[in-house]
């Protein structure tokens, strides 16, 4: 008799531990616990911690709460500007609601990357290619909104979206680096004027300051041959002032000629003549002035006068 009852007692404690087994559950703190009762969803969700179910009664799903990395492989599109590109994205998102998680989706995680291919491929067409090289926040912004916005309903909340990489065509790149190349050459050439602008102006003041005091040229000269000479040059350029030049050319005109008007005593007679004395032959007479033709203009006068004093004498 003892022994059936020890036996029964022991039979209901392995029972008992069964059942405790079978219906105690632990829930981590990134997870949330949805009970299915016979099929039914109960309205209460079970948080992190130690919990009890009815054993063949109730069915426990864990839902993990965690931030989802999720790669959104890569979609070819064709942008508004006609371009084909190729664009891959990152999505990170997370379950907000546990139970909406189970329920109204089958598999969120499916659900949101076949959401985020989709917005993906919209964004391409909508989109210009500069918009895709360099103003990729506004597109995220876009691409998160579309995507949210339906799994919201699914009990899913979309963190971010990040755009990875815009793969181009051979020939557009080519072309995208010529087009940067011609663009960097302006700029470099429109530099390049504005220094010579700036320097032609110093340039014009520096001129005007050394033309009031010539010394400043000369102090100049010397220190550009002085820099010249420092570079140990076996040749060396010493420019000539343009002054120098200008008295040089002075001093080598021709004299001007003898005037016509000019009387006999002031013309000195040359070297190889033979000094005659006067006083020695006072029958021999001076020699005669040599006639100097006169100019076109005064032959002019002197007809012209001669024509109206034959008119006067006429009258």
């Amino acid at each position: 008799m003892v022994l059936d009852l020890v036996a029964i007692g022991v039979a209901a404690g392995a029972a008992c531990t069964a059942y405790v087994v079978a219906a105690a559950k632990v829930v981590k703190q990134y997870e949330r616990g949805v009970v299915f009762r016979l099929g039914r969803l109960r309205d209460r969700v079970r948080e992190p911690g130690f919990t009890m179910i009815v054993p063949f009664v109730d069915r426990l799903h864990k839902v993990n709460m965690q931030i989802v990395t999720m790669p959104v492989p890569a979609q070819e599109g064709i942008t508004r500007d006609n371009v084909t590109v190729r664009v891959d994205a990152v999505v990170y998102f997370k379950v907000v609601d546990a139970s909406d998680a189970l329920v109204k989706v089958e598999d969120y995680r499916f659900a949101v990357s076949q959401m985020a291919q989709t917005s993906l491929r919209s964004i391409i067409g909508k989109s210009e290619l500069d918009d895709l090289l360099s103003n990729r926040e506004k597109l995220n912004q876009g691409l998160e909104l579309m995507i949210d916005s339906p799994a919201l309903g699914w009990g899913v909340s979309v963190d971010r979206v990040e755009i990875k990489d815009v793969s181009l065509p051979e020939t557009m790149k080519r072309s995208m680096a010529r087009q940067a190349e011609a663009d960097r050459e302006r700029r470099a050439r429109v530099i390049n004027a504005d220094a010579e602008l700036q320097a032609s102006k110093k340039l014009a003041e520096a001129a005007h300051q050394m033309s009031e005091t010539p010394a400043a040229l000369q102090l100049r000269l010397l220190q550009t041959v002085m820099a010249v000479a420092a570079e140990k040059n076996s040749t060396l350029v010493l420019p000539i002032p343009v002054e120098l030049l200008r008295f040089l050319e002075r001093g080598s005109a021709p004299a001007p000629e003898a005037e016509p008007h000019r009387e006999a005593h002031d013309v000195k007679p040359p070297l190889h003549t033979p000094v005659t004395n006067s006083t020695a032959m006072p029958g021999t007479p001076h020699p005669p002035m040599p006639v100097v033709p006169e100019s076109p203009a005064a032959l002019d006068d002197q007809a012209h006068g001669g024509h109206e004093s034959l008119g006067g004498a006429a009258r």
